[in-house]
Formats: structure tokens, sequence, C-alpha cells
């Protein structure tokens, strides 16, 4: 296993890479010291699993599990805090662990990785790969059904139980949530905010802004909000 260890303190990194170090199939550990330092990381270490402390500077880790680009690593949660299991759990999270854990409890968690990445190799690869993404889209709009070539679609928004999709000189909307659009459309678009997902191949520049947010500029002009916990993931894939 290829393990990235997120947390800002370094005694805790340390203990759990020596931990780690006595398991005969961890292959290989990273660390990261905070979620934008993780994001980074995640492109190119390419982890199987991260263990990932949940409060943070900057990005908490609730925050990086829930944008963090499919496939995504599977999560293990190692933190002094028991208040947020819930919503861990509701991340997807394979286990909680909570601070001070010992070798035993370790390996349980492990354990329980093991049977999920064994689980996930024999699934077959997704629907949609280069060929089949989407192509087009059918928007219905007072009766007309319009034809949307994706390729056209500079960013998308979210607009109640609606998507605006942003083309050039017109936005028509589309009932359907952002997160289920994306599934279908492919790797070409990736969310940069919590109500926004753009086109790689449309954004010309990043421009940085206050607090780690920034701004993506298209092609034809448009400013695209990118918030910081989905700032590096962006960048990663430009």
């Amino acid at each position: 296993m290829r393990i990235l260890i997120v947390d800002d303190e370094r005694p805790a990194r340390a203990k759990l890479r020596h931990l780690l170090e006595q398991e005969a199939d961890v292959e290989a550990i990273a660390e990261a010291c905070d979620g934008i330092d993780a994001m980074q990381q995640i492109a190119a270490f390419a982890p199987d699993a991260l263990f990932l402390d949940i409060q943070m500077p900057e990005v908490s880790g609730l925050e990086l599990a829930a944008s963090l680009p499919a496939p995504a690593p599977l999560i293990v949660f190692a933190t002094a805090f028991d208040q947020y299991a819930l919503k861990a759990f509701d991340a997807n999270a394979i286990d909680y662990l909570l601070k001070p854990y010992d070798q035993a409890r370790l390996r349980r968690a492990l354990q329980r990785l093991r049977e999920r990445l064994l689980a996930r190799s024999a699934q077959p690869l997704p629907p949609f790969a280069g060929e089949h993404a989407l192509r087009q889209l059918l928007v219905t709009e007072r009766g007309v059904t319009r034809v949307i070539r994706v390729d056209q679609i500079g960013w998308i928004e979210t607009a109640d139980n609606y998507v605006v999709l942003h083309t050039a000189g017109e936005q028509p909307l589309m009932r359907q949530t952002l997160a289920g659009l994306l599934d279908k459309l492919g790797p070409g678009f990736v969310r940069c905010h919590r109500r926004a997902a753009v086109q790689l191949a449309w954004i010309e520049r990043v421009e940085a802004l206050d607090k780690g947010d920034c701004e993506l500029v298209l092609r034809d002009g448009a400013r695209v909000p990118c918030s910081r916990q989905y700032r590096a993931a962006v960048i990663a894939l430009l």
C-alpha cells in the first residue's frame, strides 16, 4: 500500500510513520502538513489511502475529503476529537482512529483498507473514460429541446435544483445536480468551488486572491471562482 499521512503536527506524523513502517505491505509513505499540501502530493504520489487529521489550518480534513478528485484514495481519519465520527463516515471513511492509538488498533484499520482495496481492484473501470465521456447534452426549456455540445461549455454553476451551463454567449438551465452531471461528463471537468466546476481545456490562467482563493480566467474572458480547498487539485490537473 501507498499511504499519505496528512497532519499539521509533526510528532503525530512521525509516530504514525513509525507504526506504518512495521507493516510488510506498506510499500511507500509520504507526509503532508496541511490540506493544500496534501492535494499537491495526491497528484504526484498517487496514494492508495490517506490517514487524515480533521482539525487543520486552512483546509480541514473533512473539506479535503469532500474535494478529492476521482478516483479518490481511501480515507482513514486519525484525530484526537471524537465528535466528528458521524461526519467522517458520511465522507465514506474506512475507519476513525482516536488518538492516542496503538499498533493493534492501527492494524485493524489497515485490515479494513486491505479488504476495500481488494474489492476495488475487482471492480470494472468506470463507464466513462476518454471516448465514453458525453459529447453533448440535451436541454429542454419551455418545450424546446436543444443540443449543447460539451466542448462548448466553459463552466457550470449550481442554481437551486438546476445547473447553469455557461457556453459562449448563453447560459441554459438544466435540471440536474452538479455532482450528478460531473459524473457523466468525465475527467475533462473539475470542481473548483462547492457551487461550480470548470472545463480544464478552457482555463487560460489562474489569478490569486486573498486567503488562498483564486479566480480561473477562461478563454472567453469569464472569471470563475476557485476556493482554496479545490485550488491545488485544479492546478495539479492543468
